[in-house]
């Protein structure tokens, strides 16, 4: 399999991933017997899946900033730590929430992730914040897109390590609508791929259209996600 095959969007399902980032590298054992049972956890696998991608970009962009802001003086480091401090605090709700929020329902679920999708607007924000006090020139633009697509890429290869586990629990009448909700996947993420590599191979670009770019590969993850969420919670 090529390199690049290995960048798949994959939706989820990937419990063990996700909990183990949420509780500080504790492996949690799921069971899935019932249909109902499956149907239920499947759901919360890939909402966490959603948290857990955002969370990947902010501890990738945190994790630069952070061996940049020694280099700024005065004012500029001020603001810059400001930023920082905010960013930090955005993370910590996601994490917090990933920690609380894995069992619970549908519908406390759907509340949790508007406040998460508040504190991720809140984040960008922080983001310009911080390139704005940095004066942040082209490389330094463009080597923060490269560690939040790289944090993407990650996030989706740590869903796709666990496809094969989750594919055990489809009935064989089920198989050929999950294969093809893979399938789906597998072209939205090639496609999310081709965009991310030409954008970090083009030369002088803006962080507009840097945020924008990774924004369309989220969502595509999102989309792949919700579809593969859907096909295996009507697996019998």
């Amino acid at each position: 399999m090529k390199p690049r095959m290995l960048w798949i969007a994959v939706a989820a399902f990937a419990a063990s991933t996700v909990m183990a980032v949420a509780q500080n590298g504790a492996s949690p054992v799921v069971s899935a017997t019932a249909p109902e049972q499956i149907a239920t956890q499947s759901h919360m696998h890939g909402q966490l899946n959603w948290a857990k991608m955002r969370l990947d970009e902010i501890d990738a962009a945190l994790a630069l900033f952070e061996s940049q802001v020694g280099e700024l003086q005065g004012n500029a480091r001020a603001k810059a730590e400001s930023a920082l401090a905010d960013m930090r605090a955005q993370r910590d709700v996601f994490r917090d929430t990933i920690k609380k929020e894995r069992a619970i329902g549908e519908a406390d679920w759907t509340r949790a992730k508007a406040v998460l999708e508040t504190d991720w607007s809140a984040f960008e924000a922080s983001v310009q914040k911080f390139m704005d006090a940095a004066s942040a020139q082209a490389d330094e633009q463009k080597a923060a897109f490269r560690v939040r697509a790289d944090a993407q890429r990650r996030a989706w290869q740590q869903t796709i390590d666990k496809l094969d586990d989750a594919a055990t629990k489809v009935s064989a009448d089920s198989k050929a609508e999950f294969e093809s909700a893979k399938k789906r996947m597998e072209a939205d993420a090639a496609a999310a791929e081709t965009k991310l590599d030409k954008l970090n191979s083009a030369g002088t670009q803006s962080w507009a259209a840097f945020k924008t770019a990774l924004a369309e590969t989220r969502a595509a993850f999102d989309r792949a996600n919700q579809e593969a969420y859907d096909a295996f919670k009507s697996a019998r």
